[in-house]
């Protein structure tokens, strides 16, 4: 295992490429063993086998609307209900009523007319009868492994006769946000800067399918602090750590040296973005680690780029895939970094909105997403998306 050393010197002198980062975190997440959970506990979830139907299903044709089954041509003769009609003959039904053998289709109340003890109305041969088996039959895969396991998937799997499903489960994330500078409450003074990014982590981990702790925990800017902090939460098996903060290369910036002495693995040493640069990804034992910067934006870039999907692998799930849309005026590009810029996403594409700073939420907070423009010298006229809710794939291929 290859350990890390501290640099005084720019952060990530080896830098990667932004997909290539992406890339790396979703490849270095070893997804935990699957377990069977109740399907109250599935929610959000990954499906780790396919899910398949126990039974036909429907079991056996069943009315498809509140009225009667019906046998042959009208008039029909109303009769009781019982276990087979013959020719001519109708009795009334409820929706998802098993139909009586000889029914030939179902008569809505809103089509039939009634005189005495004979039906009329018109019911074409099969109409609104659900037939055995019409959704799936029995040992059909319905749902592939690694479909994300959401309420229809539930409601489906409940339909189908199971109790329990085998998921992957939800990646446990413990935070560390760090400074000396922050306060966590109220107008910060001279000094103090309010803490942005702990209010953004437990949402965004949440959008992203994860597990957070129930609190953040707050985390002076003291080597030795910082070490037993991330210790401490990579020992208490968490899957992922976040770090705000300290993973530049100022004075007050210890995490890694904390890496280093903890025999860390460095796996991303800075990523040639903007904003979010100074952004890191280690293994600590079977922990992964990700530094993000302390600037709001520049972590929320910084989320998105390396902790996306490393949730996204620990939950056995593929690397989100991105669209490219038009930029109607262009965007400008950097020489040598991808930029992340805040748009609105509008039929005619991608528009900025501004207040892009790597220290500014305004933008964001008015942006579906971030545009990824990558390097070069002419304006770029198309960008891929990256939607600033983990949880949203409207523009995924």
């Amino acid at each position: 295992m290859t350990s890390v050393h501290v640099r005084h010197a720019a952060v990530g002198a080896g830098s990667l490429a932004w997909d290539a980062a992406r890339e790396v975190a979703h490849t270095a997440a070893v997804p935990p063993p699957p377990h069977h959970v109740a399907l109250a506990d599935a929610d959000g979830t990954v499906l780790a086998e396919p899910l398949v139907a126990v039974a036909d299903h429907p079991p056996v044709p069943r009315s498809a609307m509140d009225g009667h089954a019906v046998s042959g041509p009208p008039p029909w003769t109303v009769v009781r209900g019982g276990p087979r009609l013959a020719g001519s003959e109708a009795c009334a039904v409820v929706t998802g009523a098993p139909l009586p053998a000889g029914a030939t289709a179902v008569l809505a109340d809103e089509d039939a007319v009634r005189d005495g003890a004979l039906l009329y109305g018109a019911a074409a041969p099969g109409r609104h009868i659900r037939a055995a088996a019409e959704e799936c039959a029995a040992g059909e895969v319905v749902l592939p492994a690694g479909t994300r396991v959401t309420p229809a998937v539930l409601g489906l799997a409940a339909a189908l006769g199971h109790d329990r499903l085998l998921v992957q489960p939800l990646p446990r994330v413990a935070t560390l946000v760090t400074g000396n500078e922050l306060v966590h409450s109220g107008r910060p003074g001279p000094g103090t800067v309010r803490d942005a990014i702990g209010p953004m982590l437990p949402g965004l981990l949440a959008r992203a399918g994860a597990r957070h702790d129930p609190a953040s925990t707050a985390v002076p800017d003291d080597r030795a602090l910082l070490r037993a902090a991330l210790a401490t939460a990579a020992g208490e098996r968490a899957d992922l750590v976040l770090v705000s903060g300290s993973s530049a290369a100022g004075p007050a910036d210890h995490l890694r040296a904390v890496l280093a002495q903890l025999h860390a693995e460095l796996l991303v040493d800075g990523v040639r973005c903007r904003p979010g640069h100074p952004q890191a990804l280690a293994r600590v034992g079977s922990t992964l680690v990700v530094g993000l910067p302390g600037n709001p934006l520049a972590a929320l870039a910084a989320f998105l780029t390396v902790a996306v999907p490393a949730i996204a692998g620990l939950r056995g799930a593929p690397l989100p895939a991105l669209m490219a849309v038009p930029v109607p005026g262009g965007i400008a590009r950097h020489a040598l970094h991808t930029r992340l810029v805040p748009v609105a996403v509008e039929p005619s594409g991608a528009l900025p909105v501004g207040h892009g700073g790597a220290a500014m939420l305004r933008g964001a907070a008015a942006a579906d997403a971030f545009a990824v423009v990558d390097p070069g010298r002419a304006d770029a006229i198309a960008a891929r998306l990256l939607p600033l809710d983990p949880g949203a794939r409207p523009w995924a291929v």
